[in-house]
C-alpha cells in the first residue's frame, strides 16, 4: 500500500464521488477509480458501495477513513518535524490539508 492510495481514498471518501475527488486531486477520474480498485484488491475488501449515482463508503470504508486520515496526518507531521530539525517536539503541527 502506498501513501498515494490513502490520499486518493481519503479524497474519494470525503467527497463520496469519484469525479469530484479526481478534480480535487487534479487527476483523471478513470485513474482514481483504478487506484481505488487496486487498493481494494490489495486489502481484500471493498471500500465503497457502487451506486447508480456515485459511490458511498462501505462499513469497512468508513472504518478505514479515520485511520487513513490519521496515518496521513502522522506522516505529514513527521516530515514537518524532520524538515524543521525539531526532532524532540511533542507538539503536533497544523500543516495537514
Amino acid at each position: 500500500m502506498e501513501l498515494r492510495h490513502l490520499r486518493y481514498f481519503v479524497a474519494a471518501g470525503e467527497e463520496q464521488h469519484f469525479g469530484r475527488a479526481a478534480e480535487r486531486l487534479r487527476i483523471a477520474q478513470p485513474a482514481l477509480s483504478r487506484q481505488i480498485q487496486d487498493l481494494e484488491n490489495e486489502i481484500g475488501f471493498e471500500l465503497f458501495d457502487r451506486l447508480s449515482r456515485g459511490v458511498k463508503l462501505s462499513a469497512a470504508g468508513e472504518s478505514l477513513l479515520e485511520d487513513a486520515r490519521g496515518i496521513l496526518r502522522d506522516v505529514n507531521e513527521a516530515i514537518m518535524r524532520a524538515g524543521s530539525g525539531n526532532f524532540a517536539s511533542d507538539t503536533p503541527t497544523q500543516h495537514w490539508n
